[in-house]
């Protein structure tokens, strides 16, 4: 099984404070792992690892190795404009840019030179149609995107995430703040997009775990207590805390 991206002794320090210790994992390429836990246990933090959104954060430290294809993504010499279009983010709330849906995704192929109006028009509607979205909008591209319903922003915003090409999707609890048939559409349309891209997703909910993905890492207090395909670590799990966690008798 290939590793897309490989995480060793990964340390994180906000200040003093240690927020991930001796996170070991791998991420395999074209499946879905899910990482769950109670809040607050480093699983955010961990997610904005993979393509260095912590480095926003002027108290943060870090120690250890993240490999995206063999090759550390904290080496000083690393790409980040190459790393984020490699490595693309999907987050809790949906967040279009407050202009047209076409222009919403149009708006990364722009930023790395993609300024032909027929290449842009075709990654707009390949796109919009990775996302199941495209029947739905195809006559109002330039009405403002923020006139769609919560479960399409979303798809929208999976959609902008894509025009860019990104080998690696990152999504913060992408259905947390969505009704039960939105968050259905989002599931389904990961089912589609894993035969494309490897995805890394935050979730609370279990049942979304267990139903999405193929891994589930399990922290608690920013370690990785158990890592393993999902169905071993629902139904047999090593450690005491994860059957604990998954059972409900914390968290």
């Amino acid at each position: 099984m290939n590793a897309k991206i490989k995480i060793e002794n990964l340390n994180l320090y906000y200040g003093s404070f240690q927020a991930l210790t001796d996170v070991n994992m791998n991420i395999y390429e074209k499946k879905i792992t899910a990482l769950i836990g109670p809040s607050g246990c480093g699983k955010s933090t961990f997610l904005r690892t993979l393509n260095r959104m912590n480095d926003l954060i002027d108290s943060v430290r870090i120690k250890g190795n993240v490999l995206l294809d063999y090759k550390d993504i904290y080496a000083k010499d690393y790409d980040i404009i190459k790393l984020r279009k490699k490595v693309g983010m999907v987050f809790q709330k949906p967040n279009p840019f407050p202009k047209s849906i076409y222009e919403n995704i149009v708006y990364g192929p722009r930023i790395h030179g993609i300024n032909d109006k027929q290449k842009l028009d075709e990654i707009v509607e390949r796109t919009l149609k990775e996302v199941a979205l495209w029947d739905e909008v195809k006559d109002r591209l330039k009405k403002p995107a923020m006139g769609l319903s919560g479960g399409q922003q979303q798809r929208l915003c999976i959609a902008r995430c894509l025009a860019v090409e990104p080998e690696i999707i990152l999504m913060d609890e992408p259905t947390s703040a969505l009704d039960p048939v939105a968050t259905l559409r989002i599931e389904s349309l990961l089912e589609e997009l894993v035969r494309k891209y490897t995805i890394v997703i935050v979730t609370h909910n279990m049942q979304q775990a267990g139903r999405v993905s193929d891994y589930t890492s399990f922290f608690l207090s920013g370690r990785v207590i158990e890592t393993d395909e999902t169905d071993i670590i629902f139904s047999n799990p090593d450690n005491k805390k994860t059957e604990d966690y998954i059972t409900g008798r914390f968290g």
